[in-house]
Parts: C-alpha cells; sequence; structure tokens
C-alpha cells in the first residue's frame, strides 16, 4: 500500500500541475520560495523498510536544512508501472531506487544522470569494485548499488516444525524441493509454496542450475522453448497435485510480501529476495526462517548474489548536486546504515558493513547470517540483463497465469513466450 511523507509533496501530476511553486508544491528539483530545494525521492518496499526510510530521510533534513525531500512508496508492480509512466512524460523523480532489470532500459532511454559527474559529493571507493560495475552502461556510473542480496525460500517455523517434515538443509535440489512441498502439503493441508511458475526469477535460478541463462552475451535469450516447457510442466504438476498455490492466488501477486500465500497465512513458504523478506517477518505469527533455492540434480547452484537494488538520479533534475548528497548519505552514512539495518540487502560500503554488522539484530541478523552461510559456494552473478527484460517480467507472468486456468499448455504458452521475446528484444 503506498504511503507519503508529504513536506510540500503533491500526490498526482493534476495536482502538482496546478500547484503554485510558493504554496509549497515545486515540480521536481525546484526551489520553494524560501529558497529550500525541494527533491522527490521514490521507492518501492514494504511497510517496514518505508518506516526505516523515512527516519533516515529524515535524518538526512536534519543536516541539510535547505534541503526538503518528498517521499513516496509502493509495492513493486506499482511502482514500476508508475515509474515507466514517468520517465515516458519527462517526470521521473529526482531520486528513485531501481532495479537490477531496470538499469539498461532507463540508461539507454536518457532517463538517468551519469553519476560519474557528482564525484565530488558522491563517494564509491568503499564499494566493491565488481559490484560498483554492476550500475554502469557503456562506462557509464547510471546508478550506484544500494545493497547486496540472494533469491531465499522464507517459511512459516511453527507451521513447518508442527508438521513434521524435516527442516530444510544447507542446500537441496529441485526434485527434493518438490518432494519436500508436496510433504508439507499433505501434512497441513494448505499448499507447501507459492507456485514458482509465474517468477522469471525462480525460472533463472532453475536455468542456471542447468548451466543455462535468461540471456546471452549479446542481449539474446539464453534458453530456448523446450527449457521454458520443462520448467512450466513441472510447477504445473506441482500445482495440480495442490503442492503450490493455485492459480487465484498467484494472479493476486504484485509484488508485496502482504499478497503472496504465505503473507495471508495460505502456503507454507514462499522464494523471495533476502531483503523484501523483512516484510514477512509481522505477518506470520509462527516466525520466518531463511532458506537456499534448489540447486540442479547435480548440485550445481543456481543461486547467486547481485545487488538487491540500486538509486539513481533523473536526468531531467534541476539539483544534481543535491540529489546525489542524498544518494551518497543513503549509501555512505553509518547513522543512516544502522537505521536502514538490511532493509536494502547488506549495505555495499564495506565499512559501513563492517561497523553495523555485529549490531545488526532481528530479522537483519537473519539476513546477513543466510548471506554468510552462502559465502563462497555461489557462481558469479549474471551480467545485467537487456532493457526488453523489464517488460518481460510482466509477459512471463501473464503467459504462466494462461497454464494456471488450463487455457493453454505449458508449450504452447512457451512458444507463446519465446515468440514475444525475441520481439520485445529486437525492439
Amino acid at each position: 500500500m503506498p504511503g507519503h511523507r508529504t513536506k510540500r509533496f503533491c500526490a498526482s501530476a493534476a495536482a502538482l500541475a496546478l500547484c503554485a511553486v510558493p504554496a509549497g508544491c515545486g515540480e521536481s528539483g525546484e526551489s520553494t520560495g524560501g529558497g529550500t530545494v525541494v527533491l522527490r525521492y521514490t521507492w518501492w518496499g514494504n511497510p517496514d523498510r518505508a518506516e526505516r526510510t523515512e527516519r533516515a530521510v529524515a535524518l538526512f533534513e536534519e543536516r541539510h536544512p535547505d534541503i526538503d525531500v518528498s517521499t513516496s512508496f509502493s509495492g513493486y508492480d506499482a511502482y514500476k508501472q508508475k515509474l515507466a509512466t514517468q520517465a515516458a512524460g519527462g517526470d521521473a523523480p529526482d531520486v528513485m531506487q531501481l532495479d537490477y532489470r531496470q538499469i539498461d532500459q532507463y540508461a539507454s532511454g536518457g532517463v538517468l544522470l551519469d553519476l560519474g559527474r557528482q564525484k565530488r559529493v558522491l563517494r564509491t571507493h568503499e564499494i566493491d569494485p565488481g559490484l560498483l560495475a554492476t550500475g554502469r552502461v557503456d562506462d557509464v556510473q547510471y546508478a550506484i548499488p544500494q545493497g547486496r542480496g540472494t533469491e531465499t525460500v522464507a517459511y512459516d517455523v511453527r507451521t513447518w516444525k508442527k508438521s513434521g517434515v524435516p527442516l530444510p538443509g544447507r542446500s537441496w535440489t529441485w526434485s527434493q524441493w518438490a518432494d519436500t512441498m508436496r510433504a508439507l502439503a499433505e501434512k497441513t493441508g494448505k499448499p507447501g509454496a507459492t507456485d514458482p511458475g509465474q517468477s522469471e526469477d525462480s525460472f533463472e535460478v532453475w536455468l542456471r542450475g542447468r548451466g543455462k541463462s535468461l540471456y546471452t552475451e549479446e542481449g539474446g535469450l539464453g534458453f530456448t522453448a523446450d527449457d521454458l516447457t520443462r520448467w512450466w510442466t513441472f510447477t504445473d504438476t506441482l500445482r495440480r497435485a495442490g503442492a503450490v498455490s493455485p492459480a487465484e492466488q498467484t494472479t493476486q501477486l504484485d509484488g508485496s510480501v502482504e499478497n503472496t500465500p504465505l503473507g495471508r497465512g495460505t502456503s507454507v513458504t514462499d522464494a523471495n529476495w533476502d531483503a523484501p523478506a523483512s516484510g514477512f517477518a509481522a505477518l506470520v505469527e509462527g516466525g520466518v526462517a531463511l532458506a537456499p533455492m534448489p540447486s540442479g540434480e547435480d548440485g550445481t547452484p543456481g543461486q547467486y548474489f547481485k545487488p538487491s537494488m540500486f538509486v539513481g538520479v533523473s536526468a531531467h533534475t534541476g539539483h544534481p548536486k543535491e540529489a546525489a548528497q542524498l544518494v551518497d548519505f543513503l549509501i555512505n552514512d553509518r547513522q543512516a546504515a544502522k537505521i536502514l539495518g538490511a532493509s536494502r540487502g547488506i549495505p555495499v560500503n564495506e565499512t559501513v558493513r563492517d561497523d553495523i554488522g555485529p549490531g545488526l539484530e532481528g530479522f537483519d541478523r537473519t539476513i546477513a547470517d543466510f548471506q554468510a552461510s552462502l559465502e563462497g559456494r555461489l557462481k558469479d552473478p549474471p551480467q545485467a540483463p537487456p532493457s526488453g527484460d523489464n517488460a518481460l517480467q510482466s509477459t512471463f507472468q501473464r503467459d504462466y497465469d494462461q497454464v494456471s486456468y488450463a487455457r493453454m499448455s505449458p508449450r504452447e504458452a512457451a512458444e507463446n513466450y519465446i515468440t514475444e521475446a525475441r520481439a520485445e528484444l529486437r525492439s
């Protein structure tokens, strides 16, 4: 559900257009009549991330009384759609949270500022060079990673333990995972997992465990219709057996943990990224723990560490220096890091990470310990996906919906997706 800090913030484009600057509703990057710079900062996430971010922004405003930050957030799907509309209209927020899959699209589309030009206020020397490079396109630094994350199987501890099914260990294959989900469904009377068939992220983990990838280095598809048919046949069989969630539940997914079957209490597990999985802690009464994603049948891991998300600045901001100051604060300030915790993943600034690590508590500690358990066991992350992938995430889920509702066979849906994907990647 969207949340807003409304200091000089207009909730809609129409209101913004009608609002005079002296009244306190300046356009993005403008200054108010009193000389205060107004920045718009938006992100996606759960209420826990929002509450922490609001506190961090309040600290930034306290330190920079000449900068006023207007904030908003929503679930991932709604955020992605709104940002795309804003970007297309030349009205992207001054500072914006970005997904790995959005960098190429917005960089090549002229939406993002070259942050290399803000080196005087934006420090990046304490970020791992390889991690920092993931925010570059054609050697230009368009975005800065905010945290390191990985996919995980989040699960309801009390329900799982009560079922008598053995808890997950340090690793398991996809077939072992499937057997476990069947057993959980039989013992608990509800699906063991959210149906992973709709998730491009889960499909990528499955592919990598088989030695393949979503995309080639040239930006083409790295898999075939046969691969996707095999995946969707696997998940379709589990859904028909009641081992994973039914179509009427998975079609409600909107990127928020609140609308997942696990968040609603109608499944035992959910595959999600570790940082947003923190939202389950407030929803699942039985407590939440994290398990690794399944591997290939020969033990090849498909899971990987990646930047959990990025922060970028609009190419059209009226105040690039002040926007870069906010980015620097979010990445490098120790007090901000203590407030934000692991809500966006483990901090990327190595000094900050070492500083706050021992003090992490609650689910932040759960995430840190989970990542530590995977150190040295995962393969390198793939390169950032081509710009067309941002749209293809929705296409992937939509085509699998046809399988879920028995309107298409896995083969028909897979061939349909391949055709659409190739057309999207050529556009």
